[in-house]
């Protein structure tokens, strides 16, 4: 006989993970992305994150003291599913920003304001092993148990771009992670999570002025997280990530660019009912020798539908 398990007593603590950032960088930072939730179950996810920093460029770039803030509410759906016996989820969410950013170009000061639609997310999740394809009940039963997964995730080039200038609110270009997750429960309110991918990127053909091509060398990124149930549905991480590579060139031209980056936070969740939860996450860099530095504030909501259990079942 299997022994119940005390947390997630209700399936709504499973699928707070789609709470995450929808940024779709290497600098995200998703604890519990692969915890094992119900099948047929569909998510309404809404979010709005504040970023502010700097952006450390090449001492060659004509654009130096760069700062900037952007304001990003997203909206996106979910929805799990089984996969030959396994737990699966997909994941669409569009963001849409205001961005303002000042910095000096040749000695000179400068400001720029943006707004628009940003690059569209999708991810789609296969869990290996230790979850499989099952019911609320079913995993309300179970016992905790340590989970294997893998994902895909894409940033599309949705994003408002302008060919003739130099800050954009997206980027023209498709991105792909593979990724392969472990989390392990340790005890009965502890969760360890460990993520390894890499960032791949289509090339860029219209670059700033317009006819430039941009590529970009593979980034390597690696997510870790410990986090504690507090009580039923509520739970609090402390998230790190280290992220390296990623140098560009411009016409065959390589930049002086490549990351070799850190980034730490915090997350808080908590249900609101039965059928939604609430997300408070911050971050900031730890160690930033390339590239954005910018201190992370988001919140989350969301709600979901569980599938009616069986008359077999209840």
């Amino acid at each position: 006989m299997r022994r119940a398990s005390t947390y997630p007593s209700v399936p709504l603590a499973a699928l707070c993970l789609l709470l995450s950032a929808t940024r779709g960088s290497a600098q995200d930072l998703d604890p519990r992305a692969y915890v094992w939730v119900p099948v047929n179950a569909t998510i309404l996810v809404a979010g709005f994150a504040v970023s502010h920093g700097a952006v450390v460029t090449d001492a060659a770039s004509p654009i130096q003291d760069l700062q900037a803030s952007v304001q990003t509410p997203s909206l996106g759906l979910a929805r799990t599913f089984p996969v030959f016996g396994r737990t699966g989820q997909a994941l669409v969410a569009l963001p849409y920003s205001w961005a303002q950013a000042s910095g000096t170009v040749t000695g000179e000061s400068r400001r720029v304001d943006r707004s628009g639609l940003s690059d569209m997310r999708v991810r789609v999740s296969v869990l290996l092993r230790g979850g499989p394809a099952a019911t609320a009940g079913e995993i309300a039963r179970a016992s905790r148990r340590a989970i294997i997964g893998v994902s895909v995730n894409a940033v599309v080039p949705t994003g408002q771009y302008f060919s003739d200038k130099v800050i954009n609110l997206g980027t023209s270009r498709w991105a792909f992670k593979p990724e392969l997750a472990v989390s392990y429960p340790a005890g009965r309110r502890w969760l360890m999570d460990v993520y390894a991918g890499v960032w791949l990127f289509t090339k860029n053909d219209t670059y700033y002025p317009g006819t430039s091509v941009r590529t970009q060398k593979p980034l390597s990124a690696v997510q870790a997280h410990l986090s504690y149930n507090i009580r039923p549905l509520a739970w609090a991480a402390l998230d790190a990530t280290f992220y390296t590579g990623g140098q560009s060139t411009v016409n065959g031209v390589q930049n002086n660019d490549r990351v070799s980056n850190s980034r730490v936070g915090a997350t808080i969740v908590f249900p609101i009912g039965q059928r939604n939860a609430f997300k408070i996450a911050a971050s900031t860099g730890a160690v930033v020798r390339s590239g954005a530095n910018f201190d992370v504030l988001s919140i989350g909501w969301q709600r979901a539908w569980l599938p009616r259990p069986s008359a077999s079942t209840q």
